[in-house]
């Protein structure tokens, strides 16, 4: 597997915990669920290689609450069953004017079981709820016919929107635009380091992506094609905001192209994901890397990198004997 520097908010422990519930009052069962770990299922994987794309396969052993390892997708089910799902995409299945409309929340899913044996589904979602955050906004969209439909959830919870007796298709979280160029909410986010093992000296890749698996499914997937390595790192300290600038800066001497300004939005999986490229000629030393909010100039994530979390190049004699 790619490496990649993976950071999530800080915003997702304690904060959001302290508001586990929008919208319906906070029963102790119910915070238990949100609390608590629930039930995890490691689900059969299956690759389509003519569609391009990974399916997956939960048997969930009888009644309960359980939630697939891999995606955070959970249900509640009655009862012994099997689920296939898989990833879909949002730009593939939202019309023009919905996106208008909307911007997803969370990823899409494509979803099979029986009917009448799930009670709930819990929908993966990267809204901070933390702080005075209008979830009349969020929804959850489905799909017939074509068409996409908003429902309100019937209960939003850290993490995850829950839609009761759910019919399946296509499932995912969005956000309501209140003006047509405006999408902005707290969003839990991920920065996602890769460094390059075949290029020159030490050259890194830093990706800025809410915090969709799906997303961070398809870099990854890229970045292995590219021969990259993961370097774990700490997570920003706040959520961040769509439509907001963050600006890419070191403690040392490193080049940094495009440029060092990178938006933060949600690009669909199937799109190439927005990064800025580092590269470093000398890492014996530790360097300081700093992410500020290039409007408000607040840092929201800095971390450190060492010697020992990069592959140095191998000297040249090393490398032309294949040692």
């Amino acid at each position: 597997m790619p490496s990649c520097i993976m950071l999530r908010c800080k915003s997702q422990h304690a904060s959001c915990k302290q508001h586990p519930v929008r919208n319906t009052p906070c029963s102790p069962k119910l915070a238990a669920l949100v609390l608590q770990d629930l039930p995890k299922v490691m689900p059969e994987t299956i690759q389509d290689v003519s569609k391009n794309c990974i399916t997956y396969r939960a048997h969930l052993p009888g009644a309960g609450v359980f939630q697939c390892s891999i995606t955070g997708l959970s249900f509640e089910v009655k009862s012994a069953v099997t689920i296939t799902y898989r990833y879909a995409t949002w730009t593939r299945h939202l019309s023009e004017a919905d996106q208008d409309m909307w911007v997803p929340a969370g990823p899409l899913f494509h979803i099979e079981v029986q009917p009448e044996v799930v009670q709930a589904v819990h929908l993966p979602h990267f809204i901070c709820l933390a702080g005075d955050v209008d979830t009349s906004l969020c929804a959850i969209a489905q799909f017939k016919s074509g068409k996409m439909t908003p429902e309100r959830p019937t209960r939003l919870i850290a993490f995850s929107a829950v839609l009761e007796n759910p019919s399946f298709s296509l499932l995912g979280v969005l956000w309501r635009k209140l003006h047509s160029t405006s999408n902005s909410f707290p969003v839990h986010s991920l920065v996602l380091i890769f460094q390059q093992l075949s290029a020159a000296n030490t050259t890194l890749h830093l990706y800025l992506i809410p915090d969709d698996n799906s997303v961070k499914q398809a870099i990854e997937k890229q970045e292995m094609n590219w021969n990259s390595k993961l370097i774990p790192k700490p997570p920003p300290f706040d959520p961040l905001f769509f439509g907001s600038t963050y600006r890419v800066t070191s403690t040392r001497s490193v080049v940094i192209t495009p440029k060092e300004h990178l938006p933060f939005c949600y690009k669909s999986p199937e799109e190439q994901q927005l990064f800025v490229e580092i590269y470093i000629r000398n890492t014996a030393e530790e360097i300081g890397f700093l992410m500020t909010d290039a409007g408000k100039g607040t840092v929201v994530w800095r971390a450190s990198l060492r010697s020992g979390d990069v592959n140095l190049p191998a000297p040249v004699s090393q490398t032309l004997s294949g040692q």
